[in-house]
């Protein structure tokens, strides 16, 4: 079926949509604060596997997960940086109460102590990134020239590594 979606015949992508469509739905759905947000995500998804001649799904390889799984990421992924994006967009600084904006200080932060080689530098540099910095996927991705999928990537194999290190400290 990809194959006929890359080669843009339209029963192809309309099977595609009805198969996978409950999917995406729930993949979503969770992430969404109202219903009527809902429809806007899925759509964003399905936008997003259409764009340019179909290259994020003509990206998708078997050999790494399948479809199912592969279409959940990237469901997810498109969902909450299209929320961000939103989000971000939604209400203007001066349209918000002073009282809102209030937040309690922040309890001192004590730099975590890390093997230099349990990291590689550029999952280093992500995670500085998205956490220390508050950057988004595609505001990283941009910033150090990688794709998307690439950030995401690096974060979650930085997080894999990271479990497992505290995992050992504290059972021994």
């Amino acid at each position: 079926m990809l194959e006929a979606l890359a080669r843009g015949e339209r029963s192809a992508w309309a099977e595609f949509v009805r198969r996978y469509a409950g999917l995406i739905v729930a993949a979503v759905r969770e992430m969404a604060r109202e219903p009527g947000e809902i429809e806007d995500l899925v759509q964003d998804v399905f936008l997003r596997l259409c764009k340019d001649d179909f290259r994020l799904l003509k990206s998708y390889d078997s050999s790494r997960a399948g479809l199912s799984t592969w279409l959940t990421i990237v469901s997810r992924s498109t969902a909450r940086d299209a929320l961000r994006r939103r989000r971000g967009q939604e209400v203007p600084i001066e349209g918000v109460a002073e009282s809102r904006l209030a937040v309690d200080p922040p309890e001192p932060r004590h730099p975590v102590k890390l093997p230099q080689a349990l990291l590689s530098p550029r999952q280093r540099e992500i995670l500085a990134m998205l956490y220390d910095r508050d950057m988004g996927v595609a505001e990283i991705a941009t910033a150090l020239g990688i794709d998307p999928q690439t950030v995401r990537s690096a974060h979650h194999k930085a997080m894999l590594r990271l479990r497992a290190h505290f995992a050992k400290k504290e059972g021994g």
